[in-house]
Order: structure tokens, then sequence, then C-alpha cells
């Protein structure tokens, strides 16, 4: 039976949870497995791995294969460093504890790597999170400083407005004031200047121009023009009495003519 040590997935969709187990290779991947030997949570950075190192080396010792993931994380934790290092120890080459020591200095070097990548890890997000807040802080200024801007132009549009009735107050005031006298003056106006005016001219002026020169016109004209007038009447008068005085001649002229 071929067994390999492998990733059985776990968790929620999108957010991938996986256990470091030991299966038979015939076995589906999320099926029944023989041991599981650690964790992996590549959703944290760095990602988090949690191994049993021992047992994991007991099992590629006894000819176990991992996949390409799964070796990747044992790699990663020093598992292969550590199979690596028995296999020397198994030849001859050191010593149990030489290798042990190798593992040690080993292991506390790959912690240093790691805390340090954590570290810059943090560092790069605190200075993201510092440079976005720096930003938006920017923008919020800029922001209220156009808005104060809108607004104290705003304002110095409507104070003229808001300042001219209170500086015309006092004019029109005054102008009401005042009005009473200007209404005395129109009232009082015609009766002093215009009312004696036009009554002395239309007493006046007759008296001075047009009156005389009627009444002369009326005197001079029937002097000249009235009195051969009357004369003609006169002798028309004189004519119908001597026609009057002959009229009874005729009569008894008349009466005669029977006689005869």
């Amino acid at each position: 039976m071929a067994v390999r040590i492998r990733l059985k997935r776990q968790g929620r969709k999108q957010r991938p949870y996986y256990h470091i187990v030991v299966a038979d290779a015939r076995s589906p991947r999320d099926g029944r497995f023989i041991e599981r030997i650690g964790n992996y949570d590549p959703n944290t950075q760095p990602a988090t791995i949690e191994i049993n190192v021992d047992k994991a080396v007991n099992w590629l010792q006894n000819g176990a294969e991992a996949s390409d993931t799964a070796r990747a994380i044992l790699s990663y934790k020093g598992v292969l460093y550590k199979n690596h290092l028995l296999n020397g120890v198994r030849k001859g080459a050191l010593t149990e504890e030489q290798a042990l020591a190798k593992f040690e200095a080993w292991m506390k070097e790959k912690e240093d790597k790691i805390s340090g990548h954590a570290k810059s890890i943090g560092d790069s997000k605190a200075s993201d999170k510092a440079a976005r807040l720096a930003a938006e802080r920017k923008v919020n200024e800029a922001r209220e400083a156009a808005l104060a801007q809108a607004e104290a132009s705003a304002q110095a549009t409507e104070a003229p407005a808001e300042v001219a009735p209170e500086a015309e107050a006092p004019a029109e005031i005054a102008a009401a004031e005042e009005a009473p006298a200007v209404e005395a003056v129109a009232v009082e106006a015609p009766a002093e200047v215009e009312v004696p005016v036009a009554e002395s001219a239309a007493v006046e002026a007759p008296a001075e121009v047009e009156v005389p020169v009627a009444e002369a016109a009326a005197e001079e004209a029937p002097a000249e023009v009235e009195v051969p007038v009357a004369q003609a009447a006169a002798e028309v008068a004189a004519a119908v009495e001597a026609v009057a005085e002959e009229t009874p001649t005729a009569e008894a002229s008349t009466e005669e003519s029977p006689e005869a």
C-alpha cells in the first residue's frame, strides 16, 4: 500500500483551511486518512503552519511520499532537513548529537527569518495604513477647505444684501421724516404761487390788454360803420312815409272814377 503525506481541505468557500494528513494514495482527497500530523492556514500573513516534526520524519523514514504542496510545507518547517540529517547519522557521517545541534541551529535561523519576514509584513501593513490615512486626511482637509471657501464666498455675496438694508434704513427714516414737509410744500405751492399768478393773469390781462382792445373796437366800429346804416334806415323810413302819403290819393282816385 502506497502512503502519501498530503493536504485535506477544510473550511468554507473562498477561505480554505487544510489538514496535513497521512493517507492511502488510493483514497480520495477529502476521504479517509490514516493520521493527521498538522494544520495549514494560507489566509494569514505569513501562512500559519503547525506540524508534528517527529511524526512527519517517522513517516518519511518508513517510506511515505509527500505531495508537491505537502513537500514544500515540510521543507519550510525543516522536516526534510531533519530527515536528511538522520539519514547521515544512519550512514555514520555524523553523530546524533551533531545532527540535533545542526537542526537546532537551522531552526533558530529559520525562526529568525520567519519573524523578520512577519515583522516586515507588519511594518509594510502599518506603513500602508498610515499612508492611506494620510491620503484620506489630505482629502478631508481639502474638502473642508473647499467647503469653507464656498461658505466664505456665499457669506461675502450675501453680506451686501444684509448690510444694504441697514445702511438704507436711516435714509428711509429721513425720507419718511421729510415727506410731510415735501407734501406741505406741494400743497401750499398752488395757494402761494400758482393760484395768484393764474388769477392775476386771468384778471389783469383782460383789463390791460384784451378788454381795452375789444372796447376800442366796439366804440370805433359803430362810429365808422353803424352811422351810415342809421342814415339809410332814416331814408328808408322817409320813403315809406312818402309812399304812405301817396296811397290815399290813389284810393281817392278810384273812388271818384265810378262817379264819372
